[in-house]
């Protein structure tokens, strides 16, 4: 009897995001890889964080006999997030500032279907990572995204203000920087601030490059706690296999208050942008503050 022929096992494709979100995340092109980093859907607890991210701290709503809404839901006193289509009903510049995003959380009476639970369904588009011409790696969505609709989160390791600059300060000219920071002016005039950074613990977030004409929205999102989801909702209709992006200085439907305008990065020459937009820049954006002593 013929000995049988050796075959190679097939091999399954590479999921980036090794098992842990809804749907695998591919890369292309076969064969290749990014870095190797730890992968987490969710934020973890970095040095000098003010609150661990993980903790619920938000009591949960009581609607139990009828959906969540405004006037009668506790998550909704800044009136409804989501419409019927679980889009974002705050997108674009004609939106105005940007509103406080609060979900149902863990501890709400509500349904798991309840329509104000996007986030933290996590993905509900396929999504591949991939090389770029000029920009290293990247995100692009494989289907279709109508605009309002969640992509994807920024997750990381969420950080003290003083560890951020620490780590900012390391870096070298050629290094990729994934550390941001996001500040949230309230009424009272008081900044909250949210340092990420998914360098070496992070999702696919971390490989969306900066547009000066994005196509994501990044929102605040608090669901379980007052450390924020860093969620990116589509800023206009998607078309599949077109690269994600978002703009790194916070512009867009914001204010931005730490961007520095003379083309120097701590006294250097910025990195160059090559987004292709007609508006583009020249150089990707850059958060001064990060320099300055904590």
């Amino acid at each position: 009897m013929a000995a049988a022929e050796d075959r190679e096992a097939p091999t399954e494709p590479l999921d980036i995001a090794c098992g842990l979100e809804n749907l695998p995340v591919s890369c292309w092109p076969p064969g290749a890889r990014p870095p190797p980093f730890q992968y987490t859907p969710d934020h973890v607890g970095g040095p000098g964080a003010f609150a661990e991210p993980t903790e619920v701290t938000f009591p949960g709503c009581v609607c139990t006999a009828a959906p969540c809404l405004p006037g009668t839901c506790s998550c909704l006193r800044w009136g409804e997030n989501y419409d019927d289509h679980l889009c974002l009903t705050q997108v674009g510049p004609q939106a105005g500032h940007a509103t406080p995003v609060f979900e149902c959380n863990v501890l709400c009476q509500c349904s798991d279907h309840c329509r104000n639970r996007v986030v933290q369904r996590g993905l509900q588009f396929p999504l591949q990572v991939f090389q770029t011409d000029l920009k290293g790696w990247g995100l692009r969505t494989l289907e279709f995204i109508p605009k309002g609709r969640f992509v994807c989160e920024y997750a990381g390791e969420v950080l003290g203000p003083s560890e951020a600059r620490r780590r900012i300060h390391l870096q070298r000219a050629h290094d990729s920087n994934y550390v941001i920071a996001i500040r949230e002016h309230v009424s009272t005039g008081q900044v909250l601030e949210t340092f990420v950074d998914p360098t070496h613990t992070g999702n696919i977030g971390r490989f969306l490059n900066h547009s000066c004409t994005p196509n994501l929205l990044m929102v605040p999102v608090r669901i379980d706690s007052m450390v924020p989801r860093l969620a990116l909702f589509a800023a206009r209709d998607i078309l599949p296999e077109e690269e994600l992006c978002y703009d790194y200085s916070g512009r867009f439907l914001n204010l931005s208050d730490g961007e520095d305008k003379d083309g120097l990065d701590n006294g250097k020459p910025r990195k160059p942008c090559h987004c292709g937009a007609v508006s583009c820049a020249g150089f990707l954006p850059y958060d001064g503050s990060l320099y300055r002593p904590g």
